[in-house]
């Protein structure tokens, strides 16, 4: 999902506030108010100039687009200012909760000093154009590739030495932001330092409706309910890909070579599935298969996804959807082509931005970023700043809680599958399952590790990189194909370090939607497993799932939980259920094999 965040810079209060009478409730009242007005035009302003700038990538896209964030900062400082004349009245719950959101929504916070807060805005602009335009040129190609093709590429490429020129060549493309990157570090602490944080990191952690340090134990906690899980798949997946690809290259104890999991990041494995189906799990059908047999095109794709929200309830996407999202590649100028949805005005003006493949992965994409654009349109009726989600794990996990709902009865429903697969082909879709949703949950917790470490200055410039493949070893298990050194910068070869995006929403939303799913499966009577539980259809589940959407903002994130699932904390028992028949069958599988590394 793409949002402007607000872009707070720090300064003491002018002089007049100062000389100004007491605060009082009225005048707390009125002043939100009117920030409320204030920074929903200038955030539409700003989502209009970033849409431009992800779509028309050029020079001049980028400028405008960091001048409309100038402009939202420097209303932004004057409310920042202004807002603190509140801090010690004693305020309405709903007017205390909206100063305090005005405080923590934000994702970068700007030193006051003018010069200073420029150049971050500009730099932050810069590193997220370079990751756009980034394309590997092999040497003696006729043509440069970029990262779709080399998505592609990873995807079904059986060829060690054609995966590794590939993961190389693209990783390559970050080197020029690591410079870049040192200095916004350098200015993102600044600023959050004036605001009253410890550093940039901190900063990020104290929106969660909890203290800073407690969320940490939280991520904790959460990832220790999931590790035997992932244990036991990586153990499984080690094994397989060392008979594929021989001892030499994979070892029998140690972390997996990153580019041989199928994926740029090695974030999910489920393009090796093929290298690791159990014997006769094969579910008898491929998606992609059919959706190019059927001619599908981009637009039908988006359809099937708007199609699983109007059949729970939901109104259909307005016309200007259709009109105004980018579904395809242009071939004629550089676009952002990471999948994100848009809310333009925060009102009715949704968009999806992605450069649509007819597959089963973007069939899933395609789900999870109209849960987005449902989520948005849910809140709409909120007060400005209760315009996003309960947190913001809630906003990644409702379009997955749909996917999961994607089963192959589903697929029998709408028409894409004649029949569904016995249950003796379960571990099977499990399994591949797994690769995509398992897999991901450690390097989930990694990038904003890292980046935490970075800004508490725990990790320095000097450090960037061996630090990174540090922690991509101790959580994930995976390592470099091939030596790394400090002139590359292979953490900004990934879109969320080059464009300032926060990442724990992703592992959050990855516990999330299994809680929810767990819940609506209930709610909807499924008496099934709950790997075969689809809510497709079920009006009473939609009614109830829209009934936590539409709080957005407004009560903090454990009152929303409880809202639909009727718990309070997170919890990450609900993936253990869901991949309960496949961790019995992994750990027999791993006897008598190094299970960790």
């Amino acid at each position: 999902m793409k949002r402007t965040f607000i872009l707070i810079a720090a300064a003491a209060l002018s002089a007049a506030m100062q000389a100004a009478g007491p605060p009082t409730v009225h005048e707390a009242q009125k002043f939100i108010e009117d920030a409320e007005a204030r920074l929903l035009a200038l955030s539409v302003e700003g989502q209009r100039a970033d849409w431009v700038k992800s779509t028309y990538i050029t020079d001049d896209t980028e400028a405008l687009a960091a001048k409309a964030d100038e402009r939202a900062i420097n209303a932004a400082v004057d409310l920042a200012k202004k807002s603190t004349r509140f801090d010690a009245l004693k305020l309405p719950d709903d007017v205390r909760r909206k100063i305090n959101l005005l405080k923590l929504s934000l994702t970068l916070a700007t030193p006051a000093d003018a010069k200073e807060s420029e150049e971050l805005t500009r730099i932050a602009e810069s590193m997220e154009g370079t990751y756009g335009k980034g394309k590997y040129c092999p040497p003696g190609a006729s043509a440069c590739l970029d990262l779709e093709d080399l998505t592609r590429l990873m995807a079904a490429s059986r060829k060690p030495a054609e995966l590794l020129d590939a993961w190389r060549g693209w990783h390559a493309i970050a080197r020029p932001i690591r410079p870049e990157f040192v200095r916004y570090v350098a200015l993102a602490n600044k600023g959050a330092r004036e605001l009253g944080f410890a550093n940039n990191g901190a900063m990020w952690r104290a929106k969660y409706d909890m203290p800073p340090d407690d969320f940490a134990k939280e991520l904790d906690r959460l990832w220790e309910q999931v590790r035997p899980l992932y244990l036991s798949l990586h153990a499984y997946i080690r094994t397989k890909l060392r008979e594929q690809y021989g001892a030499g290259a994979v070892p029998a104890d140690g972390p997996i070579p990153a580019h041989l999991l199928g994926n740029m990041w090695a974030q999910t494995w489920d393009n090796v599935y093929p290298l690791a189906a159990p014997r006769d799990a094969d579910p008898g059908f491929d998606l992609s298969e059919i959706l190019k047999s059927r001619k599908t095109d981009y637009k039908q794709m988006v359809h099937y996804g708007e199609h699983f929200f109007t059949s729970l309830g939901f109104a259909p996407l307005p016309e200007s959807f259709w009109e105004r999202s980018q579904f395809v590649k242009p071939r004629d100028r550089e676009v952002v082509c990471h999948a994100s949805a848009w809310d333009i005005d925060f009102v009715e003006d949704v968009r999806l931005k992605m450069c649509i493949d007819i597959t089963a992965e973007d069939f899933l994409t395609i789900h999870h970023e109209l849960g987005h654009n449902f989520y948005q349109r849910a809140y709409d009726k909120q007060p400005f700043l209760y315009r996003d989600s309960a947190n913001d794990g809630f906003h990644e996990a409702v379009g997955d809680t749909m996917a999961l709902s994607v089963t192959p009865d589903y697929l029998v429903k709408i028409g894409l599958l004649d029949k569904a697969p016995d249950g003796s082909k379960d571990i099977g879709l499990l399994l591949g399952k797994a690769l995509e949703k398992v897999a991901f949950l450690p390097f989930g917790l990694v990038i904003d590790q890292w980046r935490w470490k970075v800004f508490s200055g725990e990790i320095p410039p000097e450090r960037y990189n061996q630090a990174w493949w540090e922690l991509r070893r101790k959580y994930q298990g995976v390592a470099p194909p091939v030596a790394r050194g400090e002139d590359d910068f292979d953490p900004g070869a990934k879109y969320h370090v080059a464009s300032n995006t926060p990442y724990m929403r992703y592992f959050l939303a990855d516990i999330l939607q299994f809680q929810f799913h767990r819940a609506l499966a209930r709610i909807a009577g499924c008496h099934e497993p709950l790997h075969r539980c689809s809510i497709y259809d079920n009006k009473e589940a939609g009614r109830r799932f829209n009934e936590m959407l539409e709080m957005g903002l407004s009560r903090p994130w454990p009152e929303a939980l409880a809202k639909l699932t009727g718990e309070r904390k997170m919890d990450a028992t609900a993936i253990r259920d869901y991949f309960a028949p496949l961790q019995k069958w992994l750990d027999q599988q791993n006897q008598g094999k190094p299970v960790g590394w």
